[in-house]
């Protein structure tokens, strides 16, 4: 029978990942779904990521904690800190086990990326309850070497017992920080904030926060007809990393009335919105944003991520019917041809729509946390 003392105790978790926002935020939206249970409000978190990256800055400004670990990936090319990485890897376990035996988790959290493994690692050696989050249709390194050992593994796609035991998968689909789901269709304030009349089919082109050379390009490549003949408005995130360059290269096309571009899009819920077509990369929380918000999509997967994993990402949902692909090698040549293509055929963007809304599931955040939940209380 369970003491008045135990049903008080406050519960800790310890949550690992990093290395991009499709790490961090998942894991934030995750923590976020376990401080609105019941008993569970005032829930200890601790993050846990690699140092020098993005999470050791991002996790503080939403105010909580964080430590850091000296881990690092293996670099593609031959490099003096592929050397240091045994050393890297060794002196990250130690930490790893000091801080677990220092704050004592009820459970570990590892939303994928190096950062997450030494934890991980640690934690299920020590017998603490460790759940996993893979929100890609192709696992990615860490997730595959941790999830034989895991309690819970929470995908998105199906098939992937493949890489984990088919009796520890739980499909929860992609947690997403926000309220996506919950974005009307055709909202004339979206309109208006992007200063659109919606007179014309509007495209929305996003590389991510950073921006993608190989997206710009393709839209330059193109920006003579989009601003000559007009045939749809465009609403173009550079990314902060080109949008000097970009800004530069306008120019000579003046005030084009149906093109804004900026280097961050403030309000992604209202441009989803108002779009027609999204040409974006295929991140698994592109994708999820994308299926919430039933948004067609042209997906331009980036070549540059480990084991493909996009371009697996973009065609799980093409075979949907609710994207295209176009390969990155033949992104400015075609990318804004098969935009306009689309564009033009209300029917296919329609289909598009269903399709790619089938795969959101808009309680994602909450069904992960209450699988960590499910951990705990079974100790």
């Amino acid at each position: 029978m369970e003491t008045t003392m135990t049903k008080m105790k406050k519960r800790k978790i310890i949550v690992s990942g990093g290395g991009t926002g499709g790490h961090i935020y998942p894991a934030v939206a995750v923590v976020e779904a376990v401080r609105k249970i019941k008993g569970y409000e005032d829930c200890d978190v601790v993050f846990v990521g690699a140092q020098g990256k993005m999470e050791m800055t991002k996790i503080p400004a939403l105010g909580y904690r964080i430590v850091g670990l000296p881990i690092s990936g293996l670099q593609r090319k031959l490099s003096m800190r592929n050397l240091m990485l045994p050393f890297r890897v060794l002196k990250s376990l130690s930490m790893a086990s000091s801080l677990l035996k220092r704050e004592k988790p009820d459970a570990v959290a590892g939303f994928g990326g190096y950062a997450s493994l030494p934890l991980i690692w640690v934690a299920q050696r020590k017998g603490i309850p460790t759940i996993l989050w893979e929100g890609n249709s192709f696992a990615g390194l860490a997730n595959k070497i941790l999830g034989k050992r895991a309690d819970k593994i929470c995908v998105s796609y199906d098939g992937m017992e493949r890489f984990f035991p088919a009796d520890k998968i739980v499909k929860t689909g992609n947690p997403i920080r926000g309220s996506f789901g919950d974005v009307a269709k055709k909202m004339p304030e979206a309109y208006a904030h992007f200063g659109f009349k919606g007179e014309r089919p509007l495209l929305v082109v996003t590389g991510g926060s950073l921006g993608a050379r190989v997206l710009n390009e393709a839209v330059m490549a193109a920006m003579e007809h989009i601003v000559g003949d007009k045939p749809f408005d465009l609403l173009w995130q550079t990314g902060s990393y080109y949008h000097n360059e970009m800004s530069e290269r306008m120019k000579r096309f003046g005030d084009a009335d149906n093109v804004r571009f900026m280097p961050f899009i403030d309000r992604m819920d209202y441009a989803y919105s108002i779009a027609d077509l999204v040409v974006a990369r295929s991140g698994a929380s592109t994708v999820t944003e994308l299926s919430l918000t039933a948004t067609p999509a042209l997906f331009v997967p980036s070549s540059g991520v480990t084991d493909d994993h996009q371009t697996k990402n973009a065609a799980a949902i093409a075979d949907m019917g609710g994207a295209l692909l176009c390969p990155d090698s033949e992104a400015v040549e075609k990318m804004c041809r098969m935009a306009e293509e689309l564009l033009s055929d209300k029917e296919r963007l329609e289909k598009m729509s269903k399709a790619i809304g089938g795969f959101a599931k808009g309680d994602a955040a909450k069904r992960v946390a209450e699988t960590i939940i499910e951990q705990i209380e079974k100790r």
